[in-house]
């Protein structure tokens, strides 16, 4: 496809590899879908299309299983666990190595800023690959001191088979390694489904695994929509799905992997309620929930979309907020300066400005945004938006925009905005901005959420677990619990 339509900023590498053509890979090698069904990528900047990119079907999914399985049974399978995890260091090596080219791509297939890209979602992929290459060596079983006479019994630690792993379009490399650095650690295998909105760096993660010297086979990538994801999710020759998205799909795969009695974690939505107690530090509590909800242009499932603020703090916090906002510089991911990129898609925008419009009819009052940012073009963009509101069960106060929309509302004890905070569905993150630590533990107690963070937002460590409760998905993500979860416990009985 031509590179006409790709912005001036790309360098050669990144315009190289962004116009293509973009084929599945498959047992190592790049190859059309069987069927040679394709879709275009689109730079949400500028609503142009990028390039297209195969579109795979069943046949792919069982070509791609079953490469899995080969290289499970074969090259990789046999390797020791030390060369395994010497493996994942060299594919960390090679994204640091790629760094300015992954960034670049990231940014032109999501529209985030450039900054954000390099120093987040390249930095930490290759942090998350760096963490997880050091465990192959430290997965032991252990001696089980039965009580019945004449046995000898210990546990193996296995890999649970080939895994696929469907991640969403908000962070695709980062996402793409939150799921295969612990899936390789543990000798899985992995066929990797990117959002069909950003396809471009999981086939270039795909390719640089194969130049680290990762076996064919053993990194897979299906590009595609719902229904690629869906034959994977299906597919007998599967054992291990993970998924990072949206609660409504989450539940789809849950029901369908428990049909089929698969291991599943799911990775879901949110409405994180973020917590400025009276004594907060109110410079450092205003720049962090503006950064909470703001940071990836709202487009992040732990954002701190639902601000309680202490009712005698409230008219400041507001104010300062919306004052932020209004000075926040939102444009095209590569233009320099970007603080707020667009929306993903116009079908994004659509639902964003639905939300928008809805919180204006239930009552909420809208402080700052709510438009269309000046000089946007044809990009799908949105102001970053500041509604106040009182009721707690109106759309925006309790549903899921994922878009640059926060909603705030004043409190007057701890007691009611914990149960205020813990009423809905979700249950991803939440915080508190305190001075008093007594009050920070107890609020770290009370809140309903898989993540608190108390005078800060969003920190992220690969060795520390991420994962929700309620409607916010199951099981963990990074750290020993992410490993566990591509690993199975084979007992072993000999008789003496």
């Amino acid at each position: 496809m031509s590179t006409a339509t790709l912005p001036d900023e790309l360098s050669p590498a990144a315009r190289e590899f962004a116009a293509g053509p973009h084929r599945l890979l498959i047992g190592g090698e790049p190859v059309a879908a069987a069927d040679g069904a394709t879709l275009t990528t689109v730079d949400p900047s500028t609503a142009r299309p990028i390039a297209e990119f195969a579109h795979a079907g069943p046949a792919d999914a069982d070509a791609a299983v079953a490469a899995a399985r080969a290289a499970l049974d074969g090259d990789w399978g046999a390797l020791t666990p030390a060369a395994r995890g010497d493996l994942i260091h060299r594919l960390a090596e090679a994204v640091e190595a790629n760094a300015a080219e992954l960034a670049e791509l990231e940014s032109l297939d999501t529209g985030k800023p450039l900054k954000l890209a390099r120093i987040v979602d390249v930095a930490k992929t290759a942090e998350h690959l760096r963490y997880y290459a050091g465990w192959p060596t430290k997965l032991t079983g252990e001696v089980i001191p039965v009580s019945q006479p004449g046995v000898h019994v210990y546990s193996r630690r296995e890999p649970v088979g080939v895994c696929a792993q469907i991640i969403p379009w908000n962070f695709p490399l980062l996402m793409a390694a939150w799921k295969i650095a612990p899936a390789l650690a543990a000798g899985a295998t992995t066929v990797l489904k990117p959002a069909e909105q950003t396809p471009l760096t999981a086939l270039r993660l795909g390719q640089l695994a194969l130049e680290a010297g990762i076996p064919p086979g053993v990194v897979n990538v299906l590009t595609g929509d719902g229904a690629t994801g869906a034959a994977l999710v299906d597919h007998p020759g599967v054992a291990k799905i993970a998924f990072t998205g949206s609660t409504a799909v989450g539940r789809e795969i849950g029901a369908a992997a428990g049909r089929s009695l698969k291991r599943v974690t799911l990775e879901l939505g949110g409405k994180s309620a973020n917590v400025i107690l009276p004594d907060a530090d109110l410079d450092t509590a205003v720049k962090g929930s503006f950064q909470g909800i703001y940071y990836n242009t709202g487009q992040a499932c732990n954002a701190a979309s639902r601000l309680f603020v202490a009712a005698d703090r409230f008219d400041e916090v507001v104010s300062r907020l919306a004052e932020s906002a209004g000075r926040a510089r939102v444009g095209a991911g590569l233009a320099e300066g970007t603080q707020l990129g667009p929306l993903i898609s116009a079908e994004q925008e659509e639902r964003v400005r639905g939300y928008i419009d809805s919180g204006r009819r239930d009552g909420a009052e809208l402080v700052a945004g709510g438009g269309t940012p000046e000089g946007a073009g044809d990009g799908y963009f949105v102001e970053p938006t500041l509604f106040t509101a009182a009721a707690d069960d109106i759309a925006i106060a309790r549903e899921e925009i994922f878009g640059p929309v926060l909603v705030a509302s004043p409190f007057e004890s701890l007691e009611e905005v914990a149960a205020r905070a813990n009423a809905g569905e979700y249950g991803l993150a939440a915080g508190v901005w305190t001075r008093d630590v007594g009050n920070a533990h107890r609020l770290a107690a009370l809140l309903q959420a898989g993540n608190v963070y108390v005078n800060t937002w969003g920190p992220s460590d690969a060795a520390a677990p991420f994962g929700g409760v309620k409607a916010s998905g199951i099981g963990r993500e990074h750290g020993r619990p992410g490993l566990e979860a591509y690993l199975e416990d084979k007992t072993v009985w000999i008789a003496l």
